[in-house]
């Protein structure tokens, strides 16, 4: 637990002396990224800097349902030539076709988003041709 500010001390004090013994105790040694320039340091800062480095750092998402949905789909599109068989790329596409109709069938508090079903037949059939 955190000592408290003794009252003799100014915060800036206080503050200066907790620092100086973390790094007497070596609590600063060996940190992730040590040595190594800071990412983005010559870059301006945007609004939210710090949400959006946190969401790339956990590959994290704030898109409504839908728009993920639009989005898997177009990946899915993108990826399906590096499926090694029909039967991979058939697994595929039936699991993204599932979620893509639960969400079109399920009430969702985001904006109206328009998303067509998949046609599992027609993505295989892309799939044949891009191979």
């Amino acid at each position: 637990m955190t000592e408290r500010k003794p009252e003799h001390l100014s915060w800036e004090g206080f503050a200066e002396r907790q620092i100086q013994a973390a790094q007497q105790a070596g609590e600063f040694d060996h940190l992730p990224g040590a040595g190594q320039p800071l990412d983005g340091i010559d870059e301006p800062l945007e609004q939210d800097w710090w949400l959006k480095r946190k969401l790339k750092e956990e590959k994290a998402s704030v898109l409504p349902p839908l728009l993920q949905a639009r989005l898997e789909i177009e990946q899915a599109r993108e990826q399906a030539s590096h499926y090694k068989s029909e039967a991979l790329a058939r697994q595929a596409f039936c699991e993204l076709q599932t979620r893509v109709k639960q969400l079109l069938t399920s009430p969702l508090p985001s904006p109206p988003v328009f998303v067509l079903p998949i046609d599992v037949e027609e993505e295989l059939e892309r799939w044949r041709r891009s191979r």
